[in-house]
């Protein structure tokens, strides 16, 4: 048992014996000792105060008595004003010690087969130009959530939603057929979703030069954006395809599939995956469906033009279009069309979407809406909601000139690490394909700490010179220490050294390490509760500037004391393994080596 829960629970026990309170589970709950003051866990004791009809000092006194008579683990007290500080002993810390050592999975709950199953959407690409670094931290936010979720003993399902079709879609087409001469990801040496995304952009330039030259000839600006030869192409172009045109849907499935290599490749990169891939191609239709029916119901109404709606005025919305009076669906048609496959395809308990925050009224809206059509999750799904990212000024424009490119970022990262670490003699004794293996491992270490340890509700500015330090609340700092403790338990390997706890005395330094170990699992709840990657991400750090004061203060290897040195080696060892069990929920790796 947690020795916050026997400490609680013998407080519990001490308010009914001392003044026959039932106190409940929040009033007994225990903080942290401030650090001015002695102690390890404080008890608040103004909830009893009244039933004690004494002075705060008094009632702290009296709990305190019982508590150091009655409970093992409490060995002495203090009382400042209303707060009880407890110290707790030298056995008890021993014995948690022990069993974050015996527990292999510690701060972590296993998967039940029966367990809740939540659906986690994230990444959400169009299928016309390549990952950004919006997605780059939507796909981090993405995959953290999940293995938080996983931690917290949920089932997961990461899905991906593919907005695959549409009129933008149709441009890079157009723009192919017209200047690509035939161009493909093999003769160009592209990537296949930057050779599409080119297209697009080339697409737009001449469009651009279209209207300004209707605009010349006399014709208003709006008028000339929609008689621009080329956009029209377009139209037609997507009329064709949704009629099922053999040869636009050829090649539409020929540049997707460039589209979908080159996304792999991106995906890989960073480390992230999905378990199922839902394609906008096959929704939208479901998405139509679904609103005829709700149509027939009476939940949604029909206007003169033709032209779906849902009324919400009565939740403090408005009005809101469901299909166009043409009968073609947007974008909200096409979230209802792929939340019934989903529900469909998996028994969901909850969803979560991971969008910006840009998106934040069409959730509101998708969540009354699923509600009304009966799913059961409707109303309680999540929009994990993030604000922008953006660079300094001046760095990483991409081949657009206005988005920074996720593989060009992920490169420079890479690139920064090597040089960073060679600058630093980290690599001194290591093979090429050693130093470049480490290389990635920091620089995508470094790339997604400093977007994860953000409240991803902010907008953030990503520094990529700051994000490689190996010093401060960094990736590569955590990293630095892991590599650093496992370096000390090969050596006590070499030694012939075995991890065994000894009931030698424990320093402060010692007992704070052991204490902000035993965090760890209220953490990764609460993080699960608040679906926050952030807070994940500054406990690692926090954990390890404790465990690098204790390192600067005490030897390991060096001690002469053998029982100090046992203590001191599992400390160690059980820092390394929380340390790479929080990162990897960030989707961190950690190196053995550095």
């Amino acid at each position: 048992m947690k020795i916050e829960t026997l400490i609680s629970q013998a407080a519990g026990e001490a308010v009914k014996e001392l003044y026959g309170m039932e106190a409940t589970e929040k009033m007994l709950q225990l903080q942290k000792t401030r650090s001015e003051f002695e102690g390890n866990l404080t008890l608040v004791v103004f909830p009893f105060v009244k039933a004690a009809r004494k002075s705060p000092e008094q009632t702290g006194e009296e709990i305190g008595q019982y508590l150091v008579e009655h409970c093992a683990a409490v060995e002495k007290y203090n009382v400042v004003k209303g707060f009880l500080n407890l110290s707790v002993g030298q056995g008890a810390w021993l014995q948690l010690l022990e069993a974050i050592q015996q527990d292999e999975q510690f701060g972590t709950k296993p998967v039940r087969e029966d367990a809740p199953l939540v659906m986690i959407e994230y990444s959400s690409p169009n299928t016309n130009k390549p990952l950004h670094l919006g997605h780059v931290r939507n796909n981090l936010l993405g995959w953290s959530l999940a293995k938080i979720m996983e931690a917290n003993g949920n089932r997961v399902v990461k899905t991906n939603i593919v907005n695959d079709r549409g009129i933008h879609i149709c441009k890079s087409m157009l723009a192919w057929l017209k200047w690509g001469n035939g161009e493909t990801p093999e003769t160009s040496g592209k990537k296949g979703d930057h050779l599409i995304g080119d297209y697009y952009v080339l697409f737009d330039k001449h469009y651009r030069e279209e209207v300004k030259q209707l605009v010349a000839e006399g014709m208003d600006e709006e008028k000339a954006k929609q008689e621009a030869p080329l956009i029209k192409e377009a139209h037609q172009m997507l009329v064709k395809w949704e009629q099922n045109d053999p040869e636009v849907r050829a090649l539409w499935e020929k540049m997707n599939g460039w589209v979908y290599a080159g996304f792999d490749e991106t995906y890989k990169k960073m480390g992230v995956s999905f378990d199922k891939i839902y394609y906008e191609s096959q929704t939208y239709l479901r998405g139509k469906a679904k609103v005829e029916e709700g149509l027939d119901k009476g939940l949604f109404f029909r206007k003169d033009d033709g032209s779906v709606w849902a009324d919400l005025t009565d939740a403090g919305l408005d009005q809101k279009l469901l299909l166009r009076s043409d009968g073609t669906s947007v974008y909200m048609t096409q979230d209802i069309g792929t939340a019934e496959m989903r529900f469909h395809d998996y028994p969901i308990d909850k969803m979560i979407y991971v969008v910006g925050n840009e998106q934040n009224y069409h959730f509101q809206v998708l969540s009354l809406l699923l509600d009304r059509l009966g799913f059961s999750w409707g109303k309680d799904l999540v929009h994990f909601s993030y604000g922008m990212v953006e660079l300094p000024n001046g760095k990483m424009k991409s081949r657009e000139g206005t988005v920074v490119d996720a593989d060009d970022l992920m490169e420079l990262m890479v690139e920064d690490a090597y040089k960073t670490s060679m600058e630093l003699g980290k690599f001194d004794d290591m093979t090429e394909e050693e130093r470049r293996e480490i290389a990635r491992i920091v620089g995508m270490g470094a790339l997604k700490y400093f977007i994860l340890k953000v409240d991803a509700r902010k907008n953030m500015l990503f520094n990529p010179e700051e994000s490689i330090d190996f010093n401060g609340n960094t990736g590569p700092f955590i990293q630095y220490t892991y590599a650093r403790i496992r370096s000390i338990m090969r050596k006590a390997e070499g030694l012939g050294i075995s991890l065994t706890s000894h009931h030698s005395p424990l320093t402060t330094k010692e007992i704070e390490l052991i204490q902000k170990m035993n965090e760890f699992p209220a953490v990764v709840e609460q993080a699960g509760k608040d679906y926050s990657p952030s807070g994940i991400a500054n406990y690692c750090y926090e954990l390890t500037k404790v465990f690098n004061q204790f390192y600067h203060d005490y030897s390991i290897l060096n001690e002469p004391d053998e029982q100090k040195k046992a203590i001191r080696l599992l400390l160690a060892s059980n820092v390394a393994k929380i340390i790479k069990s929080g990162m990897g929920m960030l989707g961190i790796e950690v190196p053995e080596r550095m």
